[in-house]
């Protein structure tokens, strides 16, 4: 029998009906604009709620729509907000389901993750995180059919997740690594925050984000790691926060969309 990884927040985070899923994700795509004249071989995009964060993760998942018949397989590394562990956990699914349908998870290249030192499954990490999730309707509108090898990352060092990348690189595969930026500071404090942790994933300085000024920080790190080995360049594509897209400035959260190519 097939494990099916049913959606947490579906009807939470973004809309659990379909045909209203739809229209949402075709909204954010329509109004995002990507200038790219070169494949983007991975991603950084927000995980918030779609009505504070969408139209910043659209901006980087428009930069797909050129390449999308490129790409047969995506990475999805997300932080773990709820579960406190070690290293990177893998799931035992085999299919991820959203309203808009089932993703095969690529079983074999999970598998053989689970050898490598600080991987381990733990379903429990997958079960009620948000971060992977909200991804997911997106790379369904842009790409259609890929499969997934999805990642939670928990207190992990560049090197091990970077190794982990590296396990996984080939040329159809597009890797997503899913963070938010500063939170719960006032609308201009969160814009020098942010302006700043953009400067230094520009600068590709791994070792100098840290978990406060992006809750996906591990996962960024390791990404530099691999951007900066196999020479790719980074563009910040979008940098705003929910002060921006849903009105309160007082208290607001920082997003940011960056491509790597």
């Amino acid at each position: 029998m097939m494990h099916v990884k049913s959606p947490a927040v579906a009807g939470l985070f973004y809309p659990g009906d379909a045909g209203v899923l739809r229209e949402t994700l075709r909204d954010f795509m329509r109004e995002a604009r990507a200038n790219n004249d070169e494949r983007p071989y991975a991603l950084i995009a927000p995980h918030a709620g779609y009505q504070y964060s969408g139209p910043i993760a659209a901006s980087a998942y428009a930069t797909l729509r050129p390449w999308a018949q490129e790409i047969h397989r995506v990475v999805v590394l997300a932080p773990s907000h709820r579960v406190p562990f070690s290293g990177l956990a893998t799931s035992s699914a085999d299919l991820f389901r959203t309203p808009l349908g089932d993703i095969a998870v690529d079983r074999t290249a999970v598998d053989d993750l689970e050898n490598l030192a600080g991987v381990h499954r733990l379903d429990a990490a997958f079960a009620e995180e948000h971060a992977l999730e909200v991804q997911l309707p997106f790379l369904q509108t842009v790409l259609g059919e890929f499969t997934l090898v999805p990642l939670i990352v928990g207190d992990a060092d560049a090197g091990q997740v970077s190794t982990v990348l590296e396990a996984l690189w080939r040329p159809d595969t597009l890797i997503v690594v899913s963070s938010d930026l500063s939170h719960y500071h006032d609308y201009r404090s969160c814009q020098q925050l942010d302006r700043s942790t953009s400067a230094l994933i520009e600068q590709m300085q791994a070792e100098q984000i840290g978990p406060y000024d992006a809750c996906g920080a591990y996962p960024i790190r390791g990404l530099l790691k691999t951007a900066q080995r196999h020479g790719w360049r980074v563009r910040t594509l979008d940098l705003r926060n929910s002060g921006d897209t849903a009105g309160d400035k007082s208290r607001v959260v920082g997003y940011g969309a960056y491509e790597f190519y």
